[in-house]
């Protein structure tokens, strides 16, 4: 695989996938600009080599065509800020305005592409499209790893129309820490699982117990788990078509030797209100009319012991409904314990979606070892399976 550094762009068009699916308030700001600072080094290197960086990404979900609050014109200003030059625009991402656009684009110069995603064949795969695109640069970069599990047309399907197909520094790291969690993991090695459903997360749990020392359970999953140890969970959410195999993933543990660990209490509210009457309750004790939304001081006490003795942790998923102040101590202290443990010398990756935003959020962003990006990408890659936008650049 050809990578950004091995490569050079001068007198280059290199058009790059890039994830700038970022959350922008009602006021088109941008809340969190981790997607958008990962990708910085790709396009400097590209800028610096003497070449030109054609910038394509999809926003959010529109229902088919242009809707105004998904434009990338949005992120202009800081794009503008963050590489001090005025950023070019082209208000569709195929088309002559777009073809003139990057025909006319000098050495150092960037044009940013309109939503690729306002049309269906994006999303679709269409070939047809993916060329449209390809007219727009002489190389292809990839760095979107947030969107390699999709065979979308800028991200699997353009990079048959070119010879120069690279890896952007953003996937290459994504690939590199997920690798170094799999296959190269110091032990021992906890692996830190929370969020609403195990029905997201059986392929990696069942993957893990194969390679970890400890698998932690936190978040919304944990109550199908106090279930099928026969617990009560009161309101507590439940997935009712997964006790059978809660109690099956418990069975693999045990004959693995993997160290189970499950909370043994957690705070139960008498409604899914930040403001809602709370109490701590054992987590298989929960009284009816009550729902746990987050890891009791035990749990949090018991978790981040186990963390802190790990010299490789991998975490996705928070373990409560973060997001609202009353139940986030559960998913700090588990923060504060992978911080911690990685000062000692730990390895710690941080598995993309709500683990990134909690981890950044809370300023610890620079404290650990690795941020992925890739939410459901680097889930599937650890599950085993081949993304197609990582294998078009083979």
């Amino acid at each position: 695989m050809k990578t950004v550094d091995t490569f050079n762009f001068s007198g280059k068009k290199a058009l790059v996938r890039v994830d700038f699916n970022v959350p922008l308030n009602d006021k088109h700001e941008i809340t969190d600009d981790t997607r958008l600072k990962a990708v910085i080094p790709t396009v400097n290197k590209i800028l610096k080599d003497g070449g030109s960086a054609i910038l394509m990404s999809h926003l959010g979900r529109p229902k088919g065509g242009y809707e105004e609050k998904y434009s990338l014109k949005h992120l202009l200003p800081y794009l503008n800020q963050t590489f001090n030059t005025t950023v070019k625009f082209a208000t569709d991402c195929i088309g002559a305005d777009a073809e003139k656009l990057s025909a006319d684009l000098k050495a150092g110069e960037i044009l940013l592409l309109e939503n690729l995603r306002f049309y269906k064949e994006e999303e679709k795969g269409d070939e047809v499209f993916a060329q449209k695109l390809s007219k727009l640069g002489n190389v292809y970069v990839n760095d979107a790893f947030g969107t390699a599990h999709r065979a979308h047309a800028s991200t699997a399907i353009i990079a048959k129309f070119f010879n120069d197909r690279i890896c952007g520094y953003v996937m290459q790291a994504e690939l590199d820490n997920a690798n170094k969690i799999l296959e190269k993991a110091d032990k021992p090695f906890t692996a830190i699982m929370g969020g609403a459903k195990i029905s997201d997360k059986i392929l990696i749990i069942e993957r893990l117990l194969d390679k970890v020392d400890n698998l932690i359970i936190g978040g919304g999953m944990s109550y199908t788990f106090a279930k099928a140890l026969g617990g009560n969970i009161g309101t507590s959410l439940l997935e009712a078509d997964k006790v059978e195999l809660a109690k099956s993933l418990i069975e693999k543990a045990k004959s693995k030797g993997v160290n189970l660990i499950l909370p043994i209490d957690t705070v139960v509210a008498d409604k899914f209100d930040n403001n809602a009457s709370t109490q701590i309750a054992p987590n298989r004790n929960i009284p009816d009319g009550w729902m746990g939304l987050d890891i009791g001081p035990e749990s949090q006490r018991s978790f981040s012991e186990v963390i802190d003795n790990s010299k490789t942790l991998l975490w996705n998923g928070p373990m409560g409904v973060f997001e609202m102040p009353s139940f986030e101590k559960g998913t700090v202290a588990v923060a504060k314990a992978v911080v911690n443990a990685t000062k000692k010398g730990g390895f710690s990756l941080i598995g993309g979606g709500d683990s990134a935003a909690a981890i950044n959020n809370l300023g610890f962003g620079d404290d650990v070892s690795y941020v992925s990006t890739g939410g459901g990408a680097l889930l599937e890659y650890m599950e085993g399976k081949v993304l197609p936008g990582v294998a078009a650049l083979q």
